[in-house]
């Protein structure tokens, strides 16, 4: 197993390398720039040559490139243009904010799609597997944003019940104003996912329950309770955890309208503030952030297939 974790480490050298150049050129091939907008309209020409010397961005784009990854290396992912701040220390205030949604967005998730899949498989073509599997079609095909609206106009507008605009509230710190502030945007994020859970847990356990040993099992009179949630479960699982792990990491990276919608103090909408100010620094680190974590979630999920099916092979 270290081995295995060690190789897919050093996988990930490639994966960062290409895809940093990819982001670089992909940033500087957008029209524009960042020092317009730093300098201001009035701005002379004299002023936009030296703000643009100041920053570096008169250079060649690959000796730019080329010193951004040298310093990357060393933990130095440079310093925001607008924001007049090392990027790790801007990205690493919004962190936190991102996590403590993406955590929740998943609890949400698992919540209702688990036992929507487990409802449905148990009763395959039954009114309650319509209804919830049409549910599920529902999920999916509603909008993020429109959804989020909705529930802004609902819990938040005519109840009263929660805010519109989420801050960021340390979970440790004060569970009850950080599940307030957090509710609406997991929501979100934890229904559409959901759908998304549901029908993949429900092909899986449909198949599983049409196999052998679920009717050797039931030949020998073992309750079905048993059979379920012991033995079909945990084999319809090692799929669906590969699913739940991918959705995680889009939470951390994909929420971007999604803390949009709630104004929620996240990395996305530190991206989004990013790119349209054009901070060049600040994009090319969130987004390897993101990567990263992308990553890591993914490495984690394969390590975890080994304690829940020990006959996969690592070698």
């Amino acid at each position: 197993m270290i081995g295995f974790v060690l190789r897919r480490l050093l996988q990930l050298v490639p994966v960062l390398l290409l895809a940093s150049m990819g982001i670089w050129a992909m940033i500087y091939a957008v029209p524009g720039g960042p020092i317009g907008a730093l300098a201001g309209e009035n701005a002379s020409p004299e002023q936009i040559a030296a703000a643009t010397a100041q920053f570096g961005l008169d250079r060649p784009v690959l000796v730019q490139y080329a010193e951004w990854l040298w310093n990357a290396l060393r933990g130095d992912f440079g310093i925001s243009i607008r924001g007049r701040a090392p990027v790790l220390e801007l990205i690493g205030q919004r962190l936190p904010a991102t996590l403590q949604l993406a955590v929740a967005a998943t609890i949400v998730s698992l919540v209702i799609g688990i036992p929507v899949a487990i409802a449905s498989a148990l009763r395959p073509g039954s009114w309650l597997d319509r209804v919830l599997s049409g549910w599920s079609a529902m999920a999916l095909g509603v909008p993020t944003f429109w959804l989020g609206i909705l529930l802004i106009l609902v819990f938040a507008v005519e109840l009263r019940w929660l805010p519109s605009a989420s801050t960021y509230v340390p979970f440790w710190e004060n569970p009850i104003g950080a599940l307030r502030n957090v509710a609406l945007p997991a929501l979100t994020l934890g229904i559409y996912v959901s759908g998304i859970l549901a029908r993949f847990l429900r092909a899986s356990l449909v198949s599983e329950l049409r196999a052998d040993y679920v009717r050797t099992a039931r030949s020998k009179g073992l309750p079905e309770r048993q059979i379920v949630g012991v033995h079909v479960l945990r084999n319809a699982l090692l799929p669906f955890i590969t699913i739940v792990g991918l959705m995680m990491a889009n939470f951390i990276g994909g929420a971007v309208v999604t803390e949009a919608v709630f104004t929620y103090p996240g990395i996305g909408r530190l991206l989004i503030q990013a790119i349209s100010t054009r901070d060049y620094p600040l994009i090319q680190g969130c987004i390897v952030v993101i990567l990263m974590l992308y990553i890591a979630i993914n490495l984690a999920v394969d390590v975890l297939y080994a304690y829940i099916d020990p006959r996969i092979d690592y070698r």
